[in-house]
């Protein structure tokens, strides 16, 4: 029988209203167990609540895998991916890029797998995904059956667990993939680029960002080109900024690979680029802000705040009248709230009108759990400019 984890009844409550962490100030007797181990959770008067991962140095304690009676060993977790890729393809059958695996949201806590063509990204962010790993690749490849895979643990969200970082090769092939997103299609060095590679989450805004092309648009944190690449399919030019010199490099390959020449890509820095803009007079039909988190932390979200709003302040300022303005945050600390409550002070503050046409957030394949305001962390707001 699994070790027991005995947990407060403010822990019980929060495992009970559907969210599956418990922090270790409410966890009221430790079980005798390994970090990662799966163990049996009760309340304080003996009532069983479920199953999870145990850690022993995180400041979550327990993430719950399975309620009740239900069972929870390495068969469940084996499943559990099985069903996450399964949903993928009825929801993408026509698409080589998504994430076939999104940790808590797919029931296999700390646990991110990403398909970019016929190569595979993996990345671990518990204690327990990491004791278990061996059981969830093996699900992973025999669902996916991936040419290259590729161990992405270099992020900084193992260092909470008290995981090393890593990055390595799980077997052989080139890890360089290709991917497609509609009608573009990318190189990605799954062992070298940010994130697991790319950023699958925006891959369904990219396409619908490319429906409000037109005219003169503007991406001004480009990364590997996924907005301005579906921009440049209907509109008259475009150009992409991004201050990584190799980024900005990486998109102009992405360009020339599709044959886009009409799009122009620079390595520079978006604030002072959209300051000049204003001071100079430019103006653009389309503008594209996907800058990276700002607030990593709590303590961090007013400074993040002011930054957003400076930017989307000069981004409103320089539309075109009837202009289109996509507008994006990935920092979890900013709740939608927030964002778009800075969004419309920086309109008023630009004194120009605008609609909201609409709200959007990840793709399908980055779901959110219901009652855990922690996995929709990105916001993406398409607003147009309406004075005559």
């Amino acid at each position: 029988m699994d070790p027991l984890c005995t947990v407060t009844a403010r822990g019980a409550k929060r495992l009970r209203g559907g969210h599956p962490w418990v922090f270790r100030q409410d966890v009221l007797r430790a079980p005798e167990a390994e970090g990662g181990a799966i163990v049996r959770v009760a309340d304080e008067r003996g009532n069983r609540i479920g199953s999870a991962f145990w850690a022993a140095r995180s400041p979550v304690a327990l993430r719950l895998l399975a309620r009740g009676d239900e069972p929870a060993d390495a068969e469940t977790l084996r499943r559990r991916v099985r069903q996450a890729v399964e949903r993928r393809r009825r929801l993408f059958p026509d698409a080589d890029a998504w994430r076939a695996v999104h940790a808590e949201a797919d029931l296999v806590p700390g646990l991110f797998a990403d398909r970019y063509g016929d190569g595979l990204a993996i990345q671990v962010l518990s204690e327990g995904a990491e004791r278990h790993l061996d059981v969830l690749c093996e699900a992973l490849q025999e669902t996916l059956r991936p040419r290259t895979t590729v161990l992405r643990n270099d992020s900084g969200g193992r260092d909470f667990e008290g995981l090393p970082r890593e990055t390595r090769h799980v077997g052989e092939g080139d890890p360089r993939c290709v991917f497609h997103e509609g009608r573009v299609e990318f190189e990605v060095d799954l062992l070298r680029e940010r994130k697991t590679g790319g950023f699958l989450d925006q891959r369904e805004n990219h396409l619908r960002a490319a429906e409000y092309a037109h005219g003169e648009a503007l991406d001004a944190f480009c990364y590997h080109g996924g907005f301005a690449l579906a921009l440049a399919g209907r509109a008259q030019s475009v150009l992409a900024l991004d201050q990584d010199p190799q980024a900005a490099e990486t998109a102009r390959r992405n360009a020339a690979r599709n044959g886009l020449a009409n799009v122009e890509v620079r390595a520079e820095n978006a604030f002072d680029a959209l300051h000049a803009f204003d001071r100079e007079g430019r103006r653009f039909d389309v503008v594209v802000l996907d800058p990276p988190a700002f607030a990593k932390r709590q303590e961090g979200v007013d400074t993040a705040l002011r930054a957003y709003r400076e930017l989307n302040l000069r981004s409103i300022r320089i539309l075109r009248p009837g202009g289109v303005l996509v507008t994006c945050s990935c920092s979890a600390k900013v709740d939608r709230e927030a964002f778009e409550h800075m969004l419309l002070g920086a309109a008023a503050d630009a004194k120009r009108p605008v609609q909201i046409l609409e709200r959007r957030g990840a793709g399908r394949d980055h779901p959110a759990l219901a009652g855990v305001p922690e996995t929709e962390y990105l916001k993406c707001l398409v607003l147009q400019v309406i004075e005559g």
